[in-house]
């Protein structure tokens, strides 16, 4: 384990735009792990100055989120800390006190150009071969001109005005990366209507915050080198300590088609993926070999695991692909290492949701999940799977319904003598527990009817459970019950097409 730094502190600000998704999750975890790895501090801020994308909603599915994932923050929504507040929707008179400072001291300026003008001087930089960014042209207006732009009722932007200098910085993902001047040009940091820029508002929180390290997406790493020169800017005016936090850009995350995963892909749904039933521990292990690795041959890990070996240095800078098979197969190695009593717990809300369990299970209801659970954890990917495993305990018998697929495949007038067989055998069984219930019935299919157990069982399968993928037919059958057993293949009986 590396040396701990109590006086790290990173920060996570996502903006509350639709639903979570897997990248925002990955840079979160990354960013909560070298916290805790550090023994420092985990900043979580709210990015949410754009008011026609915002919405409180998905701020309250961030939070959700974070807490469900179990990546608690040290300062932030909920919590407090000494810089609050956290939401930059309520820090706007801080950002418009920096703008103004800025300006007075030189470091930026009105700039009053149109989008038409911008747009064309940039067609024609491209068409002479030169950098097509922004030109300069109202860096040193004179009164006169601003006089002409006012009267013009023109509304301008502040701009950030870059260093005339090469930008350079030790990447703790990348190594050293350089940036000249004509590849940076000045950029904006207010709107025409004086609403700041993600450009502003981000760096002036990290200095008031004294974030010392900055880990997020490899698609923000052209907006570092300005970032670098505001610091410089922000320190020159006494906001903050005065220190440049040391930059980490995580790899991008392809999905299909080796495509950078967007956040509006399906595949990207954290949401999705709580529904279908993954747990934190599976999804959290999978992310995190998103640009990481515990050893070269280990995959399977728990969050205290990561924690103790986390190193940024040992982030991989390539692209990390989306693996959906393996994400699954991860899951269900965390679904399986579960204590008993945490995986009923888990399962529950997976029943109640198609009404299989009620809002309150009985006792009696839960005592029947803790009795299938060991039946089902070892062959679960997701939890949601539940309902298909096991939600033929739980129906109400009036709803009790055979998957009409298998029941074509299966229930043919072929199995009659089969089912018949078997109502008369579990008739006469004394005790109804998996042994006695396996040897009647084989006793009964496989010895008197000389038919193979897969045949003879498959057929008893669909009939009990609806399905031919189910828990183990003896204990079913046990936690089913004789009465609705029989009742069951009775039905299945009377139910058989004729040959």
């Amino acid at each position: 384990m590396a040396n701990t730094d109590p006086a790290v502190r990173v920060r996570f600000c996502p903006s509350p735009t639709g639903n979570p998704h897997v990248g925002m999750v990955r840079t979160a975890l990354f960013n909560w792990a070298y916290a805790r790895h550090t023994g420092g501090k985990l900043v979580f801020r709210i990015e949410d100055t754009d008011s026609a994308r915002d919405s409180e909603e998905s701020y309250t599915q961030l939070l959700e989120a974070m807490s469900w994932l179990g990546l608690d923050w040290d300062e932030g929504p909920e919590v407090g800390g000494p810089h609050a507040p956290y939401r930059q929707s309520q820090r706007m008179d801080i950002y418009a006190d920096v703008a103004r400072r800025l300006q007075e001291a030189g470091h930026a300026y009105h700039c009053y150009c149109s989008t038409e003008e911008l747009d064309a001087r940039r067609e024609a930089a491209r068409a002479a071969g030169k950098p097509s960014g922004y030109d300069g042209h109202c860096r040193d207006l004179t009164d006169d001109q601003v006089a002409v732009f006012k009267l013009e009722k023109r509304e301008p932007i502040l701009r950030f005005r870059m260093p005339d200098r090469t930008i350079s910085f030790d990447d703790l993902v990348r190594g050293t990366l350089t940036f000249e001047p004509e590849n940076v040009p000045d950029y904006g940091i207010v709107r025409a209507n004086g609403a700041p820029l993600y450009t502003l508002v981000n760096p002036v929180d990290d200095a008031l915050m004294g974030i010392t390290h900055v880990l997020r997406g490899e698609d923000l790493l052209s907006s570092t080198p300005r970032q670098i020169a505001l610091y410089a800017a922000l320190a020159e005016i006494g906001v903050g300590e005065g220190t440049t936090p040391r930059f980490g850009h995580l790899p991008y995350v392809m999905g299909e088609g080796n495509k950078k995963l967007s956040k509006r892909d399906p595949q990207s749904s954290l949401n999705l993926y709580r529904e279908r039933g993954f747990i934190r521990e599976g999804l959290l292990n999978y992310l995190s070999l998103l640009g990481w690795s515990l050893a070269e041959d280990r995959d399977l890990f728990d969050m205290d695991e990561m924690v103790a070996a986390f190193d940024v240095a040992k982030v991989n800078s390539n692209p990390a692909r989306f693996d959906l098979k393996k994400c699954e197969a991860i899951n269900a190695e965390h679904v399986r290492r579960l204590a008993p009593e945490d995986f009923v717990r888990r399962l529950v809300p997976f029943l109640q949701a198609p009404g299989l369990l009620p809002a309150e299970p009985s006792a009696e209801q839960l005592d029947l999940l803790a009795r299938i659970a060991p039946l089902t954890q070892e062959r679960m990917v997701v939890l949601s799977e539940i309902v298909n495993m096991a939600g033929f305990l739980f129906v109400d018998p009036a709803d009790f319904a055979v998957d009409q697929d298998d029941a074509a495949k299966v229930l043919t007038a072929d199995a009659g003598p089969v089912l018949e067989a078997s109502v008369k055998a579990l008739e006469e069984l004394a005790d109804f527990t998996p042994e006695p219930i396996q040897a009647a019935l084989r006793e009964a299919l496989v010895e008197g009817l000389g038919i193979k157990p897969k045949f003879a069982f498959t057929p008893l399968r669909v009939a009990v459970t609806g399905r031919r993928v189910s828990p183990p037919l003896f204990e079913s059958m046990e936690l089913l019950g004789r009465p609705e057993t029989l009742r069951r293949l009775r039905l299945a009986l009377d139910a058989l097409p004729t040959a």
